[in-house]
């Protein structure tokens, strides 16, 4: 690149108010426009760090410092120039669209609060259709009267987009625009991206912890480690010979291997013709489905967004207040059949790892209470006895001695999961649900709860129901696949065989964007 960078910082450093040692940096990036540079590292490494000192929103307690130039200026980072940086010449895209949108605020009404920030005058609801249309939203004068929890997840992500389009930036900071998303909506948000960094001339910064999306994105990649850079450089150079031992491993990590055969052991659970209408839904969410599953064997439910798979496990386990109909058979006992407070025994044979494991987890709880809950919910063992099992089950879970008496906020996503697991376990659960336990986390800490829960199925025999969009994760993991699509199991068998000569349409479609990846 000959011309300026649109963005470029030099000696970027993060540290604590009162500590000299810092936890970023110092880190030197710049970016050119039309130009992607895609930060990659697991959880823990700095990114988001970097992404919000960038925008000048770094909590009170940081502090950064650092040469910045933008808009071909030097900018003192922290600065009131810097804070009028933000919207106009940097945009941000962030991770989770839900959280970031008002819940009470129609769309129309948070665009246009956007473009009266960035000093929009003339006809902004024009302005705000025609932002609306730029990031392929076809009924955009519907939308602007809906809420954010009327949309599906793709069109919050896209909605967000226009949002950090308002003040026609010209650079964007994606942080982790598509780690929510199914690989299908996903790549749809990515295709988006890279359109507007082309037609628009945008400077794109890429925080992922997915190598194969940054591969796909980027020309340049920034690989950091524990706050600082460990290798960059052109992203096919990097990821066909990378230089440093950490790239090395983030790669490796990023290629799972397939589930080996398991031994079956006994039916444990087994659902027919299960039904589910929500209220005031015109048609059924779930449509007479059926499944099996034995002691010991892991069934994946996979497909996108929308399809079923999480309402079909909350209607298993009986966890939904709709109307639903069918059969569910537990261990010989008919669920379905009993009432709320007879279920209540049975619940301690079931565990449940939801997908955020941050959002899952007391902040106000440590570690062994997160643990020992549901051990004193059904009244299992005095408290010395909760507090023994806790520790028992977190070195279980690959945790340290001293991770009894943090907090959530103090561990990483990983090791949250890692907690999320333990409590699962407490109550000795004969079956297990994961509701995409790995998708929020980076590939090093996925392949190691892949792992983690392989061993548990093995030495415990425990029956696992893994819902997933990750068609590699669940190859890792499952012996037999479920594939749903509008509230219909289209596709079932043994793992090996589904991944590799899929029977469905819509299995080859999903299989076919995860390679396009």
């Amino acid at each position: 690149m000959t011309t300026a960078p649109a963005l470029s910082v030099h000696g970027l450093s993060v540290a604590l108010a009162d500590r000299p040692q810092p936890l970023l940096g110092p880190l030197d990036l710049e970016i050119h426009a039309g130009q992607c540079l895609g930060i990659v590292g697991e959880s823990g490494a700095g990114k988001s760090l970097a992404t919000l000192a960038l925008l000048g929103l770094l909590p009170p307690a940081l502090r950064s410092s650092g040469a910045l130039q933008a808009d071909g200026r030097a900018i003192e980072l922290g600065s009131r120039a810097h804070a009028a940086l933000r919207g106009r010449t940097l945009a941000w895209v962030p991770q989770d669209a839900l959280a970031a949108l008002h819940p009470l605020r129609r769309i129309g009404a948070q665009v246009d609060e956007m473009l009266r920030a960035c000093g929009e005058r003339g006809n902004r609801r024009g302005r705000a259709l025609e932002l609306l249309a730029r990031v392929g939203m076809p009924t955009a004068r519907e939308l602007l009267d809906r809420y954010p929890h009327e949309i599906s997840g793709g069109q919050r992500q896209r909605v967000c987009i226009a949002l950090a389009l308002a003040g026609r930036p010209r650079i964007l900071l994606a942080d982790e625009p598509t780690s929510a998303l199914d690989p299908r909506i996903g790549r749809g948000i990515l295709d988006l991206l890279d359109t507007l960094r082309r037609e628009l001339g945008l400077a794109v910064l890429l925080v992922s912890h997915d190598l194969p999306l940054v591969a796909t994105l980027a020309q340049r990649v920034l690989v950091l480690h524990r706050g600082q850079c460990v290798e960059t450089g052109a992203t096919a150079a990097v990821f066909a010979t990378p230089q440093a031992a950490y790239t090395r491993a983030l790669l490796a990590a990023a290629e799972l291997p397939a589930a080996p055969p398991a031994q079956a052991g006994t039916l444990l659970l087994q659902a027919d013709g299960l039904a589910v209408r929500y209220p005031r839904a015109a048609q059924d969410a779930l449509q007479a489905t059926s499944l099996a599953l034995h002691r010991g064997e892991c069934l994946a439910l996979v497909g996108e967004s929308g399809s079923g798979k999480s309402t079909l496990a909350r209607a298993t386990l009986r966890l939904l207040r709709a109307a639903v109909r069918g059969r569910i058979v537990l261990d010989g006992i008919d669920l379905s059949a009993l009432r709320p407070r007879a279920l209540r025994p049975l619940r301690r044979r079931i565990g449940v790892v939801f997908q955020d494991p941050f959002a899952s987890l007391d902040p106000r709880m440590r570690a062994a209470q997160i643990v020992a809950e549901p051990l004193r919910i059904h009244g299992i063992g005095d408290p010395p006895t909760q507090r023994a099992r806790a520790a028992e089950l977190l070195r279980v879970v690959g945790l340290p001695a001293d991770a009894l008496d943090r907090y959530p906020h103090q561990f990483s996503g990983g090791q949250c999961q890692r907690i999320a697991i333990a409590r699962a376990l407490a109550t000795d659960p004969d079956l297990l649900v994961c509701d995409e336990a790995v998708s929020a986390l980076d590939a090093r800490s996925r392949a190691a709860i892949l792992r983690l829960l392989a061993d548990l199925k093995l030495q415990r025999q425990l029956a696992i129901v893994f819902i997933t969009h990750d068609m590699d994760a669940a190859r890792t993991l499952a012996d037999r696949i479920a594939v749903m699509q509008a509230g219909r199991i289209v596709e079932t068998g043994p793992a090996a065989q589904v991944l590799r000569a899929p029977a469905h349409a819509y299995t080859r479609e999903l299989l076919a964007v995860r390679a396009a990846v």
